[in-house]
């Protein structure tokens, strides 16, 4: 049994028993945690989903240390260039392919 299927009802009841006794902000804001409560779970339920965005932060972080020394793109045609072909690169890189072979 994981911690999840006890952890889950205690938070929603607990929830459900203040609403009850909440007013003004306080009960607005556990109405929408309510209506919004599985949207928390969702990376609980399938354990494959991470619960962060690391992979996403660690993916632009070439394109941001490559802005940053070189200053931007001074065209947008070529800011365009330069975004497809970091694409490209942190693609193969996640899916352990080589660059050089698929150009």
């Amino acid at each position: 049994m994981s911690w999840t299927s006890e952890f889950k009802p205690k938070v929603e009841s607990t929830i459900h028993s203040w609403i009850e006794r909440a007013g003004g902000e306080a009960g607005k804001l556990l109405r929408s945690l309510s209506n919004k409560a599985h949207q928390w779970w969702y990376f609980l339920d399938p354990p494959k989903i991470p619960p962060d965005n690391n992979l996403a932060e660690r993916t632009l972080r070439l394109a941001v240390t490559k802005r940053k020394i070189s200053g931007g793109s001074r065209s947008m045609e070529r800011f365009q260039d330069t975004a497809n072909l970091l694409t490209v690169i942190q693609t193969c890189r996640h899916q352990g392919r080589c660059v050089r072979r698929v150009f």
